[in-house]
């Protein structure tokens, strides 16, 4: 069986920003859109942002690794590639890293390129590689 999309609808404080943070900055191509709500192709996935003016950031977070993970987020498992170019794209567009591009679980099981950042609404993303995808799941 092949891996279908996932989908995901989200709330932002403003599409004109959503627009150039999902698209200009993390290279999402866009696809519908109406007033309400704009689709964005994430990485082969429909992530769809919803207008809500009020939105706000949830600030919960859980130790990993020694490391305070933002609850909620989301994100995408990249190849090694991709993930070091998205990287070099976040830092050079100045945005600020929550948790800052490096390896977790270093020499273990599940070993994997892990970074954190939040889009213009507050919403907390992260995006991770492993060096063989055949550890995603690993126990």
């Amino acid at each position: 069986m092949s891996l279908r999309p996932f989908h995901l609808a989200f709330p932002v404080h403003d599409l004109a920003v959503a627009r150039q943070f999902y698209g200009d900055i993390l290279g999402c191509d866009e696809g519908r859109s109406s007033d309400h709500w704009v689709d964005f192709n994430f990485f082969g996935h429909q992530l769809v942002a919803h207008l809500d003016p009020a939105a706000r950031s949830v600030s919960t977070h859980n130790p990993v690794d020694g490391k305070e993970v933002p609850v909620p987020h989301f994100g995408v498992v990249l190849t090694m590639t991709q993930w070091e170019e998205l990287a070099r794209r976040v830092d050079a567009a100045g945005i600020a890293f929550g948790i800052a591009p490096h390896v977790r679980f270093k020499g273990e099981i599940g070993e994997q390129a892990t970074m954190f950042f939040y889009d213009p609404s507050g919403n907390a993303l992260e995006f991770k590689a492993f060096g063989d995808d055949a550890s995603i799941f690993a126990r």
